[in-house]
């Protein structure tokens, strides 16, 4: 069992950066990978970006590329999505989630944190 809570979110304007961060509670957290999704009102979760159990393997939606950077310390058991040059269409609520798979999936990741909320105002 992994519990994962997302902090860092908050209401920031356009071009501004924010950095979340995804506490895992457990020993095994450096054995899953880990994912960042999204929601927006009225749409459905997205992917975000992902990362590999030992951080070596990271990939990115093409919408964040160059902007998102996710990153992850299994000392700490926690996981980082900095955000910077954020744009009014990131607003949505984040979600971090572990899995036994690297995957853009949702399906694939077994664990989810109860979100925090991004607002990004132009």
């Amino acid at each position: 069992q992994v519990q994962l809570v997302e902090s860092g979110g908050g209401l920031v304007q356009a071009g501004g950066s924010l950095r979340l961060s995804c506490a895992a509670s457990g020993r095994t957290f450096s054995r899953y990978a880990m994912g960042w999704f999204r929601q927006a009102p009225g749409k459905e979760r997205e992917f975000v970006a992902r990362i590999s159990w030992s951080g070596g393997s990271t990939y990115y939606t093409d919408s964040v590329k160059g902007r998102f950077t996710i990153s992850r310390d299994n000392a700490k058991n926690t996981v980082y999505l900095q955000m910077n040059s954020l744009k009014p269409e990131d607003t949505a609520v984040y979600y971090c989630a572990a899995g036994n798979e690297i995957s853009t999936w949702s399906g694939k990741y077994d664990y989810w944190g109860q979100g925090t909320q991004v607002t990004v105002s132009s």
